[in-house]
């Protein structure tokens, strides 16, 4: 629980360091500037790629946390939402931690606060006058914030489903198909929330690259 609650706070707080950044870093005056007459489009300057990974791994979170909230039970404790309950020949197994409802509200909620933040964040720099270098830098630096909040928590769910799948006394062979999935999900993850750490902590080293 303190990690689900800790990769929110982290990534609003890195947001909130951008946003400080691009408040602070205003174009000196005195010059005399010309204005394009171009509209400035947000996904003009976003990485496309990093973009339309996060936000296919954003709904695998969303499909993971549901069809955890959804086979959810009470844990042997009595607490609901922290257990999964599997009837097999050999008996009924109640294995935990289950990312159900009780863990996956700091997950959603999290991400619907960045999604919002990252949202406001992105117009705004958007909207601004400056370089172009330096708004692409605050944007990707906005991006690998959310990028936070997203893979992040992807990892937890996955690895935490992978684990009680692979405790399963039965299952056949989707046991091993949902193995897989989640391996692979977990892996994936965990690769994009480096990149995006890469991308949070040194921007401007991918401004020359191809978004």
């Amino acid at each position: 629980m303190d990690l689900l609650y800790g990769f929110p706070v982290f990534g609003l707080c890195a947001m909130g360091g951008v946003f400080a950044a691009d408040v602070i870093a205003r174009p000196s005056p005195g010059r005399l500037r010309v204005a394009e007459v171009a509209p400035r489009r947000i996904h003009d300057n976003l990485p496309r790629f990093l973009t339309a990974a996060l936000a296919t791994q954003a709904v695998v979170l969303l499909v993971l946390l549901i069809v955890a909230a959804t086979t959810a039970s009470a844990d042997a404790d009595r607490r609901s939402g922290r257990a999964l309950s599997v009837t097999c020949p050999e008996g009924t197994q109640l294995l935990s931690p289950w990312p159900g409802p009780h863990y996956a509200w700091p997950a959603l909620g999290g991400l619907a606060l960045g999604t919002i933040a990252c949202a406001l964040l992105l117009r705004r720099v958007t909207a601004r006058c400056g370089s172009d270098d330096q708004r692409r830098t605050n944007i990707r630096a906005a991006v690998g914030a959310w990028g936070v909040l997203v893979t992040a928590p992807l990892f937890a769910v996955s690895l935490t489903m992978g684990v009680v799948v692979l405790s399963l006394s039965c299952a056949g062979g989707m046991k091993d198909v949902a193995l897989w999935g989640l391996a692979i999900t977990a892996l994936t993850s965990a690769l994009t929330a480096c990149h995006c750490l890469g991308v949070l902590l040194l921007p401007q080293a991918y401004i020359k690259g191809r978004p």
